[in-house]
């Protein structure tokens, strides 16, 4: 088994138990460790893969926190490093009675991750990375290392996979700049992840069907549509094949996406590049099946890390 390089923030979620009340109104919170690469190296050392996680977090309990949990799920945590000048990030969340979130980002030590700092990580050790943040196409140093580690995993052809998690409310005045950014990892990577919602922001199309038409011509990797409980929508050299999912009583969806990636990369990491460009769209059904698994069992309980606890890989029989 080879070993998976993630890479993003590293966050604390901070959720409004009030239900229905703005953040300013609210008075209970519920804290969870969160981020998406986070979230997908978890997922991956509970399905018994070789992980190390690469973000930044504060010298302060918070960070201390978000090591500890991912060491319990056995994740390598070297380069998991603390920022003494910045607090860890935090994401504030209430859920309003119209559906609508109330939001606050306040961005701390997951943006300082330099490229100065990437650029010590012995990328011989790794056969894939996995760029799934967001946050990391907001300015900052972690912007830099991004592209940085991105363009050294293309001359080392590694296997490079790729989910936006594109996040609203952190562009919501800006939202060409996260399309500009992500294409350059769409047109680079040789596996993405995207939900219908953000293919067709990516894409500009105005249906799923459209949008698929679009990621099929200008994409050369392999991509997953996730549809929820209809399953994945699976992109393969110019066709499409639509994978069921398995039926489930959802609790929460949290995690759901990312222990779907983690899933895929599990599955992936004991083959080299040659070996995956290999595989035939039977090989990457099954991989997509399995992946459909992970995120439907996630949804059975409450939290992402939580859900985690309870993934293995007994659940690909």
């Amino acid at each position: 088994m080879n070993k998976i390089l993630c890479i993003g923030e590293a966050l604390i979620d901070m959720i409004c138990t009030d239900k229905g009340r703005s953040l300013s109104d609210g008075n209970n919170f519920l804290k969870k460790t969160g981020g998406a690469p986070t979230n997908v190296a978890a997922a991956i050392a509970a399905l018994g893969g070789d992980v190390e996680l690469a973000a930044k977090v504060g010298n302060d309990p918070f960070g201390k926190q978000l090591i500890e949990v991912m060491q319990s799920f056995g994740v390598s945590t070297k380069w998991m490093l603390q920022d003494n000048n910045f607090f860890t990030t935090f994401a504030f969340v209430s859920l309003m009675e119209d559906g609508e979130r109330d939001f606050v980002f306040n961005r701390g030590a997951d943006g300082q991750l330099t490229r100065a700092e990437i650029d010590e990580i012995d990328l011989d050790e790794f056969s894939i990375i996995h760029f799934g943040s967001a946050t990391a196409f907001l300015q900052g140093p972690l912007q830099a290392a991004y592209q940085s580690l991105l363009q050294k995993a293309l001359q080392k052809n590694i296997f490079i996979s790729f989910d936006p998690n594109y996040r609203h409310l952190l562009f919501q005045n800006n939202t060409q700049t996260f399309i500009d950014q992500s294409w350059n990892f769409l047109n680079a990577c040789h596996f993405f992840k995207v939900s219908d919602e953000e293919a067709m922001l990516l894409t500009g199309g105005i249906t799923l069907a459209d949008a698929v038409e679009i990621l099929l011509e200008k994409t050369n990797a392999v991509f997953a549509i996730t549809l929820g409980k209809d399953g994945t929508l699976l992109g393969f050299k110019g066709t499409t094949d639509k994978v069921s999912s398995i039926s489930v009583k959802p609790v929460d969806t949290t995690g759901a996406g990312d222990a779907f990636v983690g899933a895929v990369l599990y599955q992936l990491s004991n083959k080299n590049l040659k070996e995956i460009n290999a595989m035939n769209l039977d090989d990457w059904r099954k991989v997509i099946l399995n992946a459909n698994k992970a995120g439907a069992r996630t949804c059975e309980y409450l939290g992402a890390m939580e859900a985690f606890k309870h993934l293995s890989n007994s659940i690909f029989n």
